[in-house]
């Protein structure tokens, strides 16, 4: 401690300040790395921006923190109950073979919370070895069926856009009592439906308070805003009901009719460019160079960056994207990662090719199993904007079990340029702020989909509040 204390008294910038405190953090000195940090805000020598940069640096520790509590010896015990013939000797194998992830804190080691879950992903062949499996096979069923009925449906009337589904939902955002002060605003924002050709008839039936600002219907984030006075030993819930109009997706995608985009147009131009998590680094152009070849037609680009991440790729529960610098790149060297960190690998391996990518995301409302998801869209004229779930090709080829591999190749080959209508579409974009703007920094800066709380005095991080979204599905046909 006595050495941070004396680099942050010692005059460094609030740069040299920053990058110190990040190699305090990858040694696994949390401890100093917030010393470092706290004694230079407290300093009196610091902007405000500058003091608001490192605030964030210590934030970051913490959040790091939450996602690495789980001790070697908790999760063994978790996985013996559940592997058969599992031993100590075999597991610490695992573990010096790097079968997890783990981060050393202050002298101890912890894993990431997921590592369990995460181990049924990366190393199926133990699958064999549970004592209760889980059983997919009726929803795998389901997904063909619905796969196989959009297809069919969309070739019949001649259009993408076939089958919509309406869905009354409610959905919930709860600051935990005494996490804000008695009398102080709660500020929320909660993530409603956005306008798409495929998403429509959103209407508002009921909120807990009035809302202070609903975003544009065509809004890249689209949020409704609250605040509401704080009372003492009482949780504050944003409670809001809505429905809104679902279709599924099919797009016949004709690779002899892709003309290229107009590069005159800025809206769709804007989604070849580097950005946040989107970088053209020396190792995603190698693996550019390595998947798409001489290719030259943007969809069969596209195609093959689509088949690559299918194949190629593991499935894995991420740590919070706030805490990782380049989420597209993590996923690339890792191997492996949730929707959106393959989501975004895939949207830089296009872009860097010249066909224009976008995130999308929202929730995933398949029957059974509600959660938030992210995928993309890329722009191909003539047809304009066109989903791909990447997740669900990667799901197809690696951990469908219950069907022929047919059948997984046309669930594969269906989301490229299709999705089914289990889906809250709230995003059309990545690391947009909200709007109006939160003071704090948020807790998911590149996602929005459990909401976003805070109040004057701090940001309240997933813990001090919860999240939880339901619904039913309506009549299926339109009003």
């Amino acid at each position: 401690m006595a050495l941070s204390t004396g680099l942050a008294l010692s005059g460094m910038s609030q740069t040299n300040i920053s990058n110190e405190a990040a190699r305090l953090e990858q040694a696994g000195k949390f401890k100093e790395a917030s010393a470092l940090l706290q004694n230079s805000i407290d300093s009196g020598k610091l902007s405000a921006a500058e003091k608001k940069s490192l605030a964030l640096q210590v934030d970051i520790l913490h959040r790091i923190r939450e996602d690495y509590t789980t001790s070697a010896d908790s999760l063994f015990s978790d996985l013996n109950r559940e592997l058969k013939g599992l031993s100590r000797q075999e597991f610490d194998g695992w573990v010096n073979n790097g079968w997890f992830d783990t981060r050393e804190i202050d002298g101890e080691l912890f894993f990431f919370d997921s590592s369990f879950e995460n181990l049924w992903f990366r190393h199926p062949e133990l699958i064999a070895r549970r004592n209760n499996p889980p059983d997919y096979s009726a929803r795998e069923r389901k997904m063909l069926e619905l796969v196989t009925a959009i297809e069919k449906a969309s070739a019949a009337a001649n259009t993408p856009y076939v089958l919509p589904k309406t869905f009354h939902v409610t959905m919930r955002v709860t600051a935990n009592a005494n996490t804000v002060p008695d009398g102080e605003t709660v500020r929320a924002w909660i993530p409603i439906p956005r306008k798409y050709p495929f998403q429509n008839n959103f209407k508002l039936l009921s909120t807990s308070f009035p809302p202070k600002a609903i975003n544009p219907e065509d809004s890249p984030i689209r949020a409704i805003y609250f605040e509401q006075p704080a009372k003492k030993d009482q949780a504050t819930e944003f409670k809001i009901e809505y429905e809104f109009t679902m279709y599924g997706i099919h797009f016949d995608l004709k690779p002899d009719t892709i003309q290229p985009y107009k590069a005159d147009d800025a809206a769709v131009k804007q989604f070849t460019r580097e950005g946040p998590h989107v970088a053209f680094t020396p190792e995603i152009k190698a693996l550019s160079a390595k998947i798409v070849g001489s290719e030259t037609n943007p969809m069969l680009k596209a195609k093959k960056i689509y088949a690559w991440i299918s194949d190629n790729l593991q499935y894995s529960y991420a740590t919070e994207y706030s805490t990782i610098t380049n989420i597209s790149d993590y996923c690339r060297s890792h191997g492996y990662g949730d929707c959106g960190q393959q989501g975004l690998l895939f949207i830089t391996l296009c872009r860097y090719n010249s066909v224009p990518a976008r995130w999308q995301s929202g929730w995933d409302l398949f029957p059974g199993s509600t959660s938030n998801h992210d995928w993309a869209e890329i722009y191909l004229a003539p047809y304009g904007w066109v989903p791909v779930d990447q997740y669900m090709g990667n799901n197809a080829m690696r951990y469908i079990r219950s069907l022929t591999p047919a059948q997984k190749l046309q669930i594969r080959d269906f989301y490229f340029g299709g999705l089914e209508q289990y889906r809250m579409t709230a995003n059309s974009d990545h690391s947009i702020p909200l709007d109006p703007p939160k003071q704090w920094p948020r807790s998911d800066d590149v996602d929005f989909q459990r909401g976003e709380v805070e109040y004057a005095g701090k940001n309240l991080y997933f813990g001090e509040f919860s999240y939880s979204l339901f619904y039913k599905e309506m009549d299926s046909a339109l009003p």
